[in-house]
């Protein structure tokens, strides 16, 4: 095998142009059988092989810099840089992140996890470079899909003014994790087309040098590509055709599945875990459907992915006009909803928590300000959720929880989040998010509560001297902790569900002062600025101990929660020990 003797890009340059085409094929081999039992990014890299080697080939990496956007499309480098033992042999699978890492290698340069960010990145790079007088190769990496952020087009937008070498690589599939939408895709089309010899160029408008590639899949072309744009004294974009998924027919045939995948079997590409339960994606894509059929003015939107809310190709083609696909702009997608709300329209967008984290100006300005009832449904906002350093949604309580105007409402069960959900959409009232659940528990209970009344929260059991505030998902650990103290300390608690994460019930907390002398909060989120800390701000002045159990402010990456759950005294016994301590 080729593969198991590169040990650095020097090893690849050694190889002919044959030797070369076998290394690619052995690259594929190792990438389909890592992820069919691993999982990970599929489609992106398996279309990236022959551009990633010609990168290797012809740059001298680490001293000329590639920069990888959203690092979906980085397994094969992280393969030509020392790095393919993580790919080859299955006890070294967990070795390496999905994503690119300076840690790792010398040959990465920035953890990167969120898209659109590589050309600014690159041109940072280029920038710092050129103050120093040095002469490398800058070079960014780009997905089409990533072309539609803000950061890209600004990126773009700037590159040109460096006026030295930076190299921008659109790797063009065709394909965003779904479909591409927005009229830069329509020159891009335009471009394949007319094999790069359209008048009308997105990349030359920006005042960029252009090279098109019409088989990125071609070694030979694409190493000629970049011998041909290498030590460059200008900025250039190297526009590659490549297809999402290539060299595995399933993947080539279903793009939008395979974007992504779990564990499957080689053979029929069937997932090895079917999950099989209930999830909020496939909850809320119903609810909307139904909505959209009853009121036309009721609006789905995402930041190119589908996913998050259920709206898989069939679903997207039945909501029609009413599905709002943005590409991946977040920034958009909210200050859409904004205008869609201030225009009588019911605008709903889903995002992961950590995608979140891009729109806060547009939150606060946009949608707050304006107190526009745009409703957002925030996904994997939980120590359960993703748990790479780059996607961790940990973050959301503190960043969204404290904008004025914004009602931040926390589910507890798949009931409650139904309700949440139709409030939602028909209130006309206020700016609403919705933290959605980790795990679907129903209790088939029907809930009537008016979530028009702000900051009202439910006491679910009345008890003395402790009074237990458990938002969100972490009710259930309210409850199990609650029937804990009952059973060792001979105390019966008082147990709230507090639903609201941006505001406090101050007539509840005040009455709690009576008969309690302790108040434990737990939230699934960081403790610096999140929601126990306004039940501790209420009772400052008062004899009332309060203890906040949430997560320490950190990045945390590739974790298991239950050791997170235990560093942070997240567990029933941890906080048992800590009350009996104070007796």
């Amino acid at each position: 095998m080729y593969l198991e003797q590169i040990n650095g890009p020097d090893d690849v340059k050694k190889l002919n142009r044959e030797q070369l085409k076998e290394l690619a094929k052995e690259m594929r081999e190792a990438l389909l059988c890592k992820l069919s039992k691993k999982g990970g990014h599929f489609g992106p890299n398996f279309g990236m092989v022959e551009a990633t080697i010609a990168l290797h080939y012809v740059f001298n990496s680490p001293k000329d810099k590639i920069v990888y956007d959203v690092s979906h499309q980085s397994y094969c480098h992280k393969m030509l840089t020392g790095r393919k033992d993580a790919f080859l042999y299955e006890d070294h699978y967990y070795d390496v992140s999905g994503y690119s890492n300076p840690e790792e290698s010398e040959h990465d340069f920035f953890v990167i996890g969120h898209t659109s960010t590589s050309i600014s990145l690159a041109c940072g790079l280029a920038k710092g470079r050129d103050l120093k007088g040095d002469k490398e190769n800058i070079i960014a990496v780009i997905g089409d899909g990533s072309l539609s952020g803000g950061e890209a087009l600004e990126g773009l937008d700037f590159a040109s003014e460096l006026r030295s070498n930076i190299i921008i690589v659109v790797n063009d599939n065709d394909m965003s994790i779904a479909e591409n939408y927005g009229g830069i895709y329509q020159n891009l089309k335009l471009l394949r087309e007319s094999n790069g010899q359209a008048e009308c160029n997105v990349f030359r408008a920006m005042g960029l040098d252009y090279v098109f590639v019409k088989d990125g899949n071609d070694l030979p072309q694409m190493i000629e590509a970049f011998e041909s744009v290498k030590d460059s004294s200008h900025p250039v974009v190297v526009h590659i055709c490549t297809e999402k998924g290539k060299g595995y027919e399933l993947a080539e045939k279903n793009k939008e599945g395979w974007h992504y995948c779990a564990p499957f079997d080689i053979e029929t590409g069937e997932a090895k875990y079917q999950g099989g339960e209930e999830d909020y994606s496939e909850i809320t894509a119903k609810v909307l459907l139904r909505k959209m059929k009853e009121d036309r003015t009721v609006a789905a939107i995402t930041a190119g992915t589908p996913g998050f809310l259920g709206f898989d190709s069939k679903r997207r083609m039945e909501a029609g006009t009413q599905f709002i696909d943005v590409g991946i702009a977040e920034e958009t997608a909210v200050a859409l909803a904004s205008g869609i709300a201030a225009a009588g329209g019911k605008p709903v967008f889903g995002v992961y928590s950590t995608f979140l984290q891009r729109t806060y100006d547009q939150l606060s300005q946009d949608v707050c300000i304006n107190k526009n009832p745009a409703l957002i449904l925030v996904y994997a906002a939980s120590v359960y959720g993703m748990s790479d350093v780059t996607h961790l949604g940990i973050y959301d309580i503190p960043m969204i929880s404290n904008i004025p105007e914004l009602v931040y409402l926390a589910p507890t069960t798949k009931e409650e989040y139904l309700a949440m959900l139709d409030w939602g959409i028909e209130q006309m009232e206020y700016p609403v998010a919705i933290r959605v659940p980790a795990f679907v528990i129903s209790n088939e209970e029907n809930v009537t509560k008016d979530f028009g009344k702000l900051n009202q929260y439910e006491m679910v059991q009345k008890g003395e001297k402790i009074a237990i505030i458990a938002l969100g998902t972490f009710f259930e650990l309210g409850k199990e902790l609650g029937n804990k103290i009952e059973e060792s300390m001979g105390i019966k608690p008082t147990l709230i569900n507090p639903y609201y994460i941006t505001g406090i019930d101050e007539e509840m907390l005040e009455e709690l002062k009576k008969e309690h002398d302790i108040v434990i909060t737990l939230e699934d989120g960081i403790l610096d600025g999140g929601f126990g800390e306004k039940i501790t701000r209420f009772y400052g002045r008062t004899d009332m101990k309060v203890f906040n159990y949430g997560l320490k402010k950190e990045f945390l990456d590739r974790y298991h929660v239950e050791d997170v759950l235990k560093e942070n005294h997240l567990t029933v016994e941890q906080i048992i020990e800590d009350l009996e301590s104070i007796k």
